[in-house]
């Protein structure tokens, strides 16, 4: 990170609960850049991104944002952050000026002109209800919200579910813009694909650990996918296989890049959806 203080440094974060733990959980981000957390639901995305933001209580470990300790300075940070969940609900029968009035509130740099700029870059209407607009229109509210009190960080919690692929293209578009302008976001989500349009770097969370944390390039090509029907492959091909899936009369298998030369010219680049499928498949490696 070439010395510079990461925007977010999480340091051996763990939370128990009774049919789940979070376990060891660090990773850095870094300024400017989108950083795509994925994994299957209930990985543990969630309660990451609630433990950041001290909606549940860690218990052990170390949140750090511009080197400053959550616990020490939460409302500080706190000025800082943009939070958009697509779960996230105003109240629904009251017009957006009024939800903006009271978030105005609660930030000391709120920035009235950036706000303005936002609602019509977004094509918002302030005069409508929250439920008189469509799920992408709610999503670019809440990050009309978030981007004036100037947020130098964006925690996007799965904010392009349940959206058309039109409207998802648009909000990729506006997270790229976001961060030429030197945001950074880190982007949950279990769409995978759109992680191929705009992400710089992958968190991988399975089973409530990190399982690998690479740049978008190094992840995806780190692997390679290989086709074959069913008993084709010889022991020690299958010996190479991090996790396989079937596709009508054959299969497809996961080998790590460096493995690929034991298939010959068979092995072919994977996508990340193509990835993460065969690494969360049973019996992965």
């Amino acid at each position: 990170m070439d010395g510079k203080t990461p925007v977010l440094e999480v340091n051996g974060l763990c939370k128990d609960y009774p049919a789940f733990s979070l376990k060891n959980i660090s990773f850095e981000l870094e300024e400017g850049k989108i950083t795509g957390f994925i994994g299957r639901n209930g990985a543990g995305k969630s309660t990451t991104l609630n433990s950041l933001l001290s909606f549940v209580h860690p218990d052990s470990g170390e949140i750090r944002f511009w080197g400053k300790n959550v616990s020490d300075a939460e409302i500080e940070i706190k000025q800082d952050i943009g939070f958009v969940s697509s779960g996230m609900s105003y109240y629904p029968n009251k017009k957006l000026k009024a939800v903006t009035k009271t978030t105005r509130s609660f930030y000391k740099r709120w920035d009235e002109q950036a706000y303005r700029n936002y609602m019509d870059e977004f094509g918002l209407d302030e005069n409508k209800t929250f439920r008189q607009l469509s799920n992408g229109m709610q999503i670019k509210y809440a990050l009309a919200l978030a981007l004036s009190h100037n947020a130098g960080l964006l925690i996007l919690d799965e904010p392009t579910s349940g959206l058309d692929p039109v409207s998802r293209e648009d909000l990729l578009d506006i997270f790229m813009s976001l961060c030429d302008r030197g945001i950074t976001i880190l982007f949950s989500t279990h769409i995978t694909s759109d992680l191929d349009k705009c992400a710089d770097n992958i968190i991988y969370i399975r089973d409530g650990r990190i399982v690998e944390t690479a740049s978008f390039g190094e992840f995806v090509d780190g692997y390679r996918l290989v086709e074959y029907v069913e008993n084709e492959l010889t022991p020690q091909q299958q010996a190479l296989v991090v996790g396989r899936r079937r596709r009508r009369d054959k299969w497809t298998s996961l080998v790590r890049r460096e493995d690929a030369v034991n298939f010959g010219g068979r092995a072919v680049e994977a996508d990340i959806e193509a990835v993460m499928i065969h690494l969360e498949s049973e019996g992965t490696r």
